[in-house]
């Protein structure tokens, strides 16, 4: 699910029996903060295998989740980091990420001033990172993503024994690279790395970036994990994307803010190559504008054409999401968001991503209301 900004409450944490107090001490400054974001809402969708079906679904625009943030300034410029976050359930309470205590990240590094960040753990890799704040599903709801989130920037995966280094900003630009481990004998199997470069300046915000997965979820312990993929039911033209034994995402983007406008482009492409032979390949291209109505009051809409071919057979998808969102205050919005789909005969059916069945024609309608809150 996505990232989104949130407001922190910085809290004193002492280690009973230890002695040991996460306080400031002479020449250094330490802080553990304490945050998350609660979601819920309902969405109705007008076909799920040939049914109309209303839902309370959670993580709607925002994955529900709560995490400690910690930081111990060791003078110089220098700092020891950590983040540990929690993904749930809000309509159950049930963990997310296959039940995992912090499935959504896990890390912990050292950050220069000068030098940039070195990062290690569970981790977003470089195209969720650079490429995640321009899609339009940064401000709407989950279901405006691309089919299947075949490109992985609404986090359908992260990567596990990660070791990220992020750059210090210069003239407006920063590079981002990571490696995920196997963590078995041999580079090959199930590992992944990434690179991309982003760059800001005013109202300009641009980036690129590549990601690639070898022999993903062929393993429990390596950096894309067995239970961390894509779904069995994720399939086109029969291709199952679970099944692929290397995935490669490429894309380029940006947004342009004037005045209370936003207006953003994206295009992202992925491969997925196939122990059988071949590749499902998709291509996504999206245009979104986001309006400031108000100071309370926030529209966005957008627009993606998604092309998708294995050999000679192609097919494609049009999709529309369109929303408002409403600040009651800086820590609760609620919010109105509507989406339709529409895919061509060769790809069989649509399916919004996130919806929970495919529709049993080609077109598929959804609207979701709801309330968040972040702390």
């Amino acid at each position: 699910m996505k990232k989104a900004q949130v407001n922190t409450w910085r809290i004193s944490l002492v280690a009973a029996g230890t002695g040991m107090v996460l306080a400031g001490t002479a020449g250094a400054q330490s802080s553990v903060v304490l945050y998350g974001i609660v979601d819920g809402g309902i969405t109705y969708t007008n076909n799920q295998q040939g049914h109309s079906a209303w839902q309370a679904t959670g993580g709607n625009e925002s994955g529900p989740r709560w995490g400690l943030l910690g930081s111990e300034d060791l003078g110089g410029g220098l700092k020891a980091n950590f983040k540990l976050e929690n993904g749930f359930n809000v309509m159950n309470g049930t963990a997310m990420q296959a039940g995992r205590m912090f499935g959504r990240q896990a890390w912990v590094g050292m950050s220069s001033e000068k030098l940039g960040a070195v990062t290690l753990g569970r981790q977003y890799n470089t195209v969720q990172d650079i490429l995640g704040s321009i899609q339009i599903s940064n401000t709407l709801a989950q279901y405006s993503t691309h089919p299947f989130d075949n490109d992985d920037i609404n986090n359908t995966f992260r990567t596990n024994n990660a070791a990220k280094y992020v750059s210090p900003i210069i003239a407006g630009l920063q590079a981002n690279a990571m490696y995920g481990f196997s963590n078995s004998t041999g580079f090959a199997a199930n590992n992944s790395w990434s690179a991309g470069l982003s760059y800001t300046s005013g109202p300009v915000n641009l980036g690129a970036a590549y990601a690639r997965m070898n022999q993903p979820a062929s393993t429990a312990v390596g950096a894309v994990a067995s239970d961390n993929y894509y779904a069995p039911s994720a399939a086109v033209f029969g291709t199952r994307l679970v099944d692929a034994t290397r995935q490669q995402i490429w894309g380029a983007g940006g947004t342009y803010t004037f005045g209370p406008a936003t207006l953003g482009l994206l295009y992202t492409g992925t491969d997925f190559n196939m122990a059988s032979g071949g590749a499902l390949r998709f291509g996504n291209y999206e245009g979104s504008v986001r309006y400031s109505l108000s100071p309370a009051l926030i529209a966005a809409v957008g627009y993606t054409y998604t092309q998708a071919s294995q050999g000679d057979t192609s097919g494609h998808y049009h999709q529309v999401s369109g929303g408002l969102q409403y600040l009651l205050s800086k820590r609760t919005d609620i919010y109105v968001n509507g989406f339709y789909q529409k895919a061509t005969a060769g790809i069989g059916h649509a399916w919004i991503d996130g919806i929970a069945a495919p529709s049993s024609t080609t077109s598929q309608l959804a609207f979701v209301a709801g309330l968040r809150q972040k702390f």
